[in-house]
C-alpha cells in the first residue's frame, strides 16, 4: 500500500497565524505543516482518508486525489474533521462511508447539521453538501483488500481512535519473516490503554513495519505525547520505522531530525536498526 502524509502539523498549522517565530518564518519547506491527515492507496486501487482537516481541499489538489472509498476519523476536533465538506466532488457518484467511534460520529452530525439533519432542522435536499454515510465502528472494517482496525487510545480525558491498516495477503504468500504489510496511525495520543496494547500485540506487533505517531513537542503536554513518549511507545509496539506527526512550531524539521538521532543513540540497543524521523507534508511511504 502507499501512504501519503497530507499534513503533519498541530491544530493551528504552521506557519501559525500572527506568529513570527523562527519555525513559522522558516524558508525550509519541511517546516510548512498543514493539519494532520493521511491518504492511503491499496494495491487493488482502494483509496481511503484518515481525518479531513481544514486544508483538505489544498491537500487533495496537491496529492492528486481523484476518489475516496472511505473516510476514517480519529476524533471530532476541528483540525481533524472541518474539511469534510470539501469531499463533496468525490461523493457525487455514491456516498462515502465515514467511520468513527460513537462520540465522534454524533459530534460530526451536530457540527454538520446541514448535511445530516439534527435537532436544528431537517437537512436540505440538493447540492451544496457532500454525500456522507456515518458509521459507528468498534470492529475491523474492510475496504477492498485493506483492513482498518480501530485502536482505542486516550487524548487527555477524551476517548479517540487510532487506526491499524493491513493489506490483505493470501496465506501462501506470507512468510514467517514477513507476516504481512501493515502500519499504525496514532495521532493526538497521550496514552495507550492496556487493552489496546494487547490488541496490537495479539495482531503481531512485529508486522507493524511503520508507525506514524503524534509527538507534539519535546516538552510534556497534558493531552499529547511528547517526542520521547511517542518514540518509546512506538518502539514498544515493534516499530521498524517511526514518523512523528502532529508537530507544533516549537521545533524545526532539522531540529527534530537531530533529536531523533540523539534518541536512537540514547535508546541503544532497543532502537538499533529502526528508522526514526519527523514526518513532513507530502511524505510518501510504501508499506
Amino acid at each position: 500500500m502507499r501512504v501519503m502524509v497530507l499534513g503533519s502539523g498541530t491544530s493551528h498549522g504552521i506557519p501559525a497565524v500572527g506568529c513570527s517565530c523562527p519555525v513559522c518564518t522558516s524558508d525550509d519547506e519541511r517546516d510548512k505543516r498543514m493539519r494532520s491527515s493521511i491518504y492511503i492507496e491499496g494495491e487493488g486501487g482502494e483509496k481511503a482518508l484518515i481525518d479531513a482537516g481544514p486544508e483538505f481541499r489544498l491537500q487533495a489538489l496537491r496529492a492528486g486525489i481523484k476518489g475516496l472509498d472511505a473516510i476514517f476519523l480519529t476524533h471530532s476536533h476541528a483540525d481533524h474533521i472541518h474539511g469534510l465538506d470539501d469531499v463533496r466532488p468525490l461523493s457525487r457518484e455514491k456516498p462515502i462511508p465515514v467511520y468513527g467511534n460513537e462520540q465522534t460520529i454524533e459530534e460530526m452530525k451536530e457540527r454538520f447539521s446541514y448535511i445530516f439533519g439534527t435537532k436544528w432542522g431537517t437537512a436540505q435536499m440538493g447540492g451544496g453538501k457532500p454525500r456522507l454515510s456515518p458509521r459507528v465502528v468498534d470492529k475491523p472494517v474492510r475496504v477492498g483488500g485493506l483492513e482498518f482496525t480501530p485502536v482505542p487510545v486516550k487524548h487527555g480525558v477524551l476517548d479517540i481512535l487510532g487506526w491499524e491498516v493491513r493489506e490483505n495477503i493470501p496465506p501462501e504468500e506470507v512468510s514467517p519473516k514477513e507476516p504481512g504489510k501493515s502500519f499504525l496511525y496514532l495521532t493526538d495520543t497521550s496514552a495507550i490503554p492496556p487493552s489496546s496494547l494487547e490488541l496490537l500485540q495479539s495482531g503481531g506487533a512485529a508486522s507493524q513495519r511503520c508507525i506514524i505517531i503524534g509527538g507534539l513537542r519535546e516538552r510534556p503536554h497534558e493531552t499529547h505525547f511528547s517526542f520521547e513518549e511517542a518514540l518509546i511507545a512506538a518502539l514498544g509496539l515493534g516499530a521498524k520505522e517511526i514518523y512523528l506527526t502532529h508537530i507544533c512550531h516549537s521545533h524545526s524539521h532539522a531540529e527534530i531530525e537531530d533529536y531523533c538521532g540523539r534518541f536512537k543513540e540514547k535508546q541503544r540497543p532497543l532502537a538499533e536498526g529502526v528508522e526514526i524521523h519527523p514526518a513532513r507534508d507530502g511524505l510518501e511511504l510504501k508499506i
